[in-house]
């Protein structure tokens, strides 16, 4: 009887990861296949003064920094050369805190030629108080009909803007997501998880709406903004989705494009995934209402994504513990045995570098390093250890 039991509960465990990893990317492939968006026609301004333009929707970008001297005079310079009439765009650079020379080099590259036509307001807070506890604040006073948030490290297309105005001409539209891009990393499976993630968002916009977004760069309507808890973890899913709860859609655009300047190195790709996922513990117990069948496509989406995601680490372990019991049957050994493999060539792989030459056993590494860090992360989230304020991973 206890056979029975172990042999029905690895048969459920090990479907639940392959519908996770693989049956459902195929079932959003076809459907999305099936059920095509239709793109917004672009009528590119090419930064020439136009009748429309004071009908455009005024747009406020925040670009919120803590200790990024080294890429805030990049970003000041790319936010400027976007392409959107300047008195309907305005840019806030706030410092929260910041112990180096952030606020400093921010002051003097918005006098630069090349930056004075567009409206730049420095915001130096003196005391770090965290992204949330920024966006809060700064929230209550902005104005304008969308507000932007983007990271420092993220440079964006310069027709961005006007792409997202396009959208947001549909009344429905709350949250305009862009595409995530890495510019280098010294982690090639990071590149190819990100390739995919930009995949799985466009895919996941047929079922209904993108869940959550990138903090590099997307844009919302400003009414729709509610606060955000003050211990929030990842602000950049949970703002998106509470609009989406409000009924409203967040669409995903692959031709606005944010490319990320800043290298990621192996280990601090993995401190920045135990913050994901014990934001991703959070998100789920926050929004667990989302799963409701009202909520159709993105309640689907949702369970199948984030919420299986969450869970996997622990079918893993399942289904590793009951292949070790039942190792006497030789479907069962041979189970165990390929655990076995794939679990010692993540290991490998973290000691002998050679083996990312191998593009099979690095991306066996980076998944199970991936699951790891979301069981490790969801933990320390439960046990109350993952703080909301932000640090630098790269110093």
């Amino acid at each position: 009887m206890l056979n029975i039991f172990l042999i029905c509960a690895f048969v459920i465990c090990s479907f639940l990861i392959v519908y996770h990893h693989a049956i459902y990317p195929l079932f959003l492939s076809w459907y999305s296949k099936r059920h095509p968006e239709s793109p917004v026609v672009i009528r590119s301004r090419g930064y020439r003064d136009q009748a429309q333009d004071n009908q455009r929707p005024s747009i406020t970008i925040v670009v919120p920094a803590y200790n990024e001297e080294r890429w805030i005079a990049d970003k000041i310079r790319n936010l400027a050369t976007l392409d959107y009439p300047t008195n309907r765009l305005k840019v806030i650079i706030a410092c929260d805190g910041c112990t180096d020379q952030t606020a400093e080099i921010a002051q003097a590259t918005i006098q630069e030629a090349a930056c004075c036509e567009t409206l730049f307001e420095i915001h130096v807070h003196r005391k770090n108080r965290g992204k949330v506890a920024l966006l809060n604040h700064h929230m209550q006073y902005i104005d304008s009909d969308i507000t932007g948030l983007s990271d420092v490290s993220a440079l964006i297309s310069i027709d961005a803007l006007i792409i997202a105005e396009e959208h947001f001409k549909t009344e429905r539209t709350g949250v305009v997501n862009s595409s995530y891009q890495v510019l280098d990393s010294a982690n090639q499976g990071e590149l190819d998880y990100w390739k995919y993630q930009s995949k799985i968002k466009q895919r996941e916009a047929t079922l209904g709406s993108t869940l959550g977004a990138h903090g590099a760069f997307y844009l919302f309507r400003t009414r729709l903004f509610t606060p955000l808890k003050s211990n929030t973890i990842n602000d950049d899913f949970v703002l998106p989705m509470q609009i989406v709860k409000q009924g409203f859609i967040a669409k995903h655009e692959e031709r606005m494009v944010a490319v990320e300047m800043e290298a990621t190195s192996c280990s601090n790709d993995f401190k920045r995934r135990l913050r994901i996922s014990a934001g991703n513990m959070q998100q789920v117990i926050r929004l667990a209402s989302m799963f409701k069948p009202k909520y159709k496509g993105v309640a689907f989406a949702f369970l199948s994504g984030k919420g299986l995601r969450l869970v996997t680490p622990y079918l893993m372990i399942g289904c590793l513990t009951i292949s070790a019991v039942l190792a006497t049957q030789p479907i069962f050994l041979a189970a165990l045995l390929l655990q076995v493999v794939c679990y010692a060539i993540a290991i490998a792989n973290t000691f002998i570098p050679a083996m990312s030459s191998i593009k099979l056993c690095q991306l066996i590494a980076y998944m199970i390093t991936g699951h790891y860090a979301n069981l490790i992360g969801g933990l320390r989230y439960l046990l109350g250890m993952e703080s909301e304020r932000w640090s630098r991973i790269n110093q």
